[in-house]
């Protein structure tokens, strides 16, 4: 069994990270190559795949969707630049560093943080140019804010489906994730600003935020940015109060009134709602199958199609009976919160991308959970966020994002493993240690 699983671990890195195929059919060839060599049996081999991925999806495909539509409207109206305006007159335009960090911080909950990265650039360049600093310090400072809450804080679409695979409650995730991931992006931020500082990047100015600007007419109200951003994750988080077992709203029309409203697919789609407000004119070229809500339902639908694969995965792991027999295996070495880590982390390592990571590595654990001593609401919901450190260890050649952050910021590729890649090695370990930590206190 162990061997079974090893070989089908190790064909999904090969496959995905040195033949580039794509993720989706090798999570589905490694359900079937796990399924038939198991001994389930043919029919029963299709019976759970198909059981798994609809399982899956049928409460967090619309969840995607929705979080998708939202980021690409956010990147579209402007919507992401107002909100970055609005950090920028917080912190200051001198305190550039700093002000990037916390702008790629906020920016990367509903946008991915390739996009965020690149609708930041022209931004983070002049304020650098301005402040006659290196691009070293404000690139990294802008990367690792963006890739702590990529990784560890819902509605992006990798710690969604981890929740999901773990059966670990969302709003439970966004708390104890917000906690996690403000050390991550601040270790990110000081390691830009120690390391970066010594080595001399200019920023190339192709296009000025002066002309990054005159693309938008007219920038949304920043209340209006951070509504579709701000509103679901509320309601989220208060269904999951709702929920406690001391009912702090009661267990009659308001409790079920929250856990209406909070339901991830209604936040989300409220927040869709919202985001409809950061456009001056709404037609057919906003919510029509070929404008902007149609695009972003194109970029939603591959990871949705992966998030089902992985479920798929888990799945027949748990069918087989593999998940319990390694649970059970590995619950004698204690290995606890360290272990989704360590496996997220090689895998992140070895293909490359931190959504592949988080969602095979969540499928891989879910039949695993009760045996690791982690099947308790806040043992899932950390182990989330565990799996989710591990996705950021490390961003390196085979990463697409190691590819943005360097070519967006002038680095060759020497700078970038001294820059970006330790720089993720660094945040992801504080993270870590930080999960370890709430864990020894929660579990």
């Amino acid at each position: 069994m162990l061997l079974l699983l090893a070989i089908s671990v190790g064909l999904i890195v090969l496959f995905t990270g040195k033949y580039k195929v794509h993720a989706f059919l090798v999570l589905l060839g490694a359900a079937y190559f796990v399924g038939i060599f198991s001994g389930l049996g043919l029919s029963e081999t299709v019976n759970a795949i198909a059981t798994g991925f609809g399982g899956t999806l049928k409460s967090i495909g619309i969840v995607i969707a929705a979080g998708t539509i939202i980021g690409y409207i956010l990147e579209k109206s402007g919507g992401a630049l107002s909100m970055a305006e609005a950090v920028l007159k917080v912190v200051g335009k001198n305190r550039v560093p700093h002000a990037m960090s916390i702008i790629g911080y906020i920016v990367s909950v509903p946008v991915f943080c390739d996009s965020g990265f690149v609708i930041l650039s022209p931004l983070n360049k002049t304020l650098t140019k301005r402040a006659g600093l290196s691009m070293a310090v404000t690139a990294i400072a802008l990367s690792t804010g963006l890739y702590a809450t990529h990784t560890l804080v819902p509605p992006t679409p990798g710690p969604i489906a981890a929740a999901e695979n773990l059966n670990a409650d969302l709003g439970l995730v966004i708390m104890l994730g917000l906690i996690a991931s403000i050390p991550a992006a601040i270790a990110g931020l000081y390691y830009a600003m120690k390391v970066g500082s010594k080595i001399q990047i200019e920023p190339d100015i192709e296009e000025s935020y002066e002309d990054l600007m005159q693309k938008y007419e007219k920038l949304p109200p920043a209340r209006w940015a951070f509504a579709p951003l701000v509103v679901p994750i509320l309601l989220i988080v208060l269904k999951s109060v709702a929920d406690f077992p001391s009912h702090p709203f009661g267990t009659d029309t308001l409790k079920n009134f929250l856990d209406f409203i909070g339901h991830p697919i209604t936040a989300l789609l409220v927040g869709v709602l919202l985001s409809f407000k950061l456009v001056e004119k709404l037609d057919e070229s906003i919510y029509g199958p070929n404008g902007w809500v149609g695009e972003g339902l194109k970029n939603a639908a591959i990871i949705i199609l992966i998030t089902g694969a992985g479920g798929s995965f888990g799945y027949v792991l748990r069918e087989t009976g593999i998940g319990d027999y390694i649970g059970s295996t590995l619950a004698a070495y204690n290995l606890g919160l360290l272990l989704p880590f360590v496996i997220a982390a090689l895998l992140k390592t070895a293909q490359g991308s931190s959504t592949v990571a988080i969602i095979t590595t969540s499928a891989l654990l879910s039949p695993m959970m009760d045996s690791l001593g982690l099947g308790s609401p806040y043992g899932r919901a950390l182990a989330v966020l565990a799996i989710g450190a591990g996705s950021m260890v490390v961003s390196h050649a085979n990463d697409s994002y190691f590819w943005v952050v360097t070519q967006f910021s002038n680095m060759d590729v020497t700078q970038g493993y001294r820059l970006q890649t330790i720089a993720t090695f660094v945040e992801g370990v504080v993270a870590a240690i930080v999960i370890l930590i709430m864990g020894a206190i929660l579990l």
